[in-house]
């Protein structure tokens, strides 16, 4: 469950006068070197989990998962059971936060489209990275196998991750978010694998685009962006795949789309929850069929 609002503000407490420490320094003291100040993932710390049969020194996956706005890692991992497939599939996982904005909801300052609502100045860019330089440096993290998965605002946050850290990230899964809905912002240093998973009856936000506080793309213009930034000489095309990932919607009811023409590692995808809204009821098999995508799209 997520902290009581006093413990919420009694930790930004703390950060803040954490941030004054660092910022002012004792009379007649020089500013400490870059070396003693504290890490982001110090002020910021994230959980993690490592499989049983992990072994230093074997390249092995890191997945990072990005929450819903107002969410916290722990909640999202919960609803996505990532976590109960660790051992099994053998990947480096990590789980952050984002920030409290004015309303005391934790969120992600990902793109033009969501979900910075209050002007924050928070780079969550520099935090992710942080983290992935954290985790490699106390793990053999495969730099050919890093991913991330986000569902909403964490779904905007992982497409700006492709944007910003497609030199680290290998692919991303997107669960009901988009990307820039300025285009031009989005300048990926190389290809990177996208997986785009949107339910076409979300409300929240929705299929086609729309505008709740900003305003953002729908789901086919994220891939037709993907695929130009990708290089993709094609466009979206059905692959006659269908499968189950909506637990109250009978039959196969995900369509897969893949986009033709595309770069090695620079796979472009749409999967349409047909009739699903913006917190699916996930099947039980949805946590082992991403996985199995990421797994299947390293960088090569």
């Amino acid at each position: 469950m997520p902290p009581a609002p006093a413990c919420r503000s009694s930790e930004r407490t703390k950060r803040f006068l954490v941030l004054v420490a660092l910022l002012l320094p004792a009379c007649g003291s020089e500013s400490p070197a870059p070396a003693d100040r504290p890490s982001l993932t110090d002020l910021r710390p994230y959980e993690s989990l490592v499989p049983a049969g992990y072994a230093p020194g074997t390249p092995t996956p890191l997945l990072i998962l990005l929450h819903g706005y107002g969410s916290t890692g722990r909640a999202q991992d919960s609803y996505f059971g990532l976590s109960t497939i660790v051992n099994q599939e053998g990947f480096l996982y990590a789980y952050p936060n984002g920030t409290a904005d004015l309303r005391g909801e934790l969120f992600w300052n990902a793109t033009d489209a969501c979900c910075n609502f209050f002007g924050s100045t928070v780079d969550d860019v520099a935090y992710i990275n942080a983290i992935i330089d954290d985790m490699s440096g106390k793990y053999t993290v495969d730099p050919n196998r890093v991913f991330v998965v986000g569902h909403s605002n964490g779904g905007f946050m992982a497409n700006r991750l492709g944007c910003d850290l497609a030199g680290r990230i290998a692919a991303f899964v997107s669960l009901a978010g988009a990307t820039w809905n300025d285009p031009g912002r989005c300048v990926p240093a190389r290809p990177v694998n996208v997986l785009l998973l949107h339910g076409d009856a979300d409300t929240t936000i929705f299929y086609e685009g729309g505008q709740n506080a900003q305003r953002y793309p729908g789901a086919r213009t994220t891939a037709a962006t993907w695929a130009a930034k990708n290089g993709c000489s094609g466009g979206l095309a059905p692959t006659g795949q269908a499968i189950d990932l909506e637990a109250r919607i009978a039959g196969e009811e995900t369509e897969i789309e893949a986009t033709l023409g595309c770069p090695s590692s620079g796979a472009v995808e749409l999967w349409t929850i047909h009739g699903g809204g913006h917190v699916p009821d996930l099947s039980a098999t949805f946590k082992t069929v991403v996985w199995g995508w990421l797994a299947s799209h390293p960088r090569r």
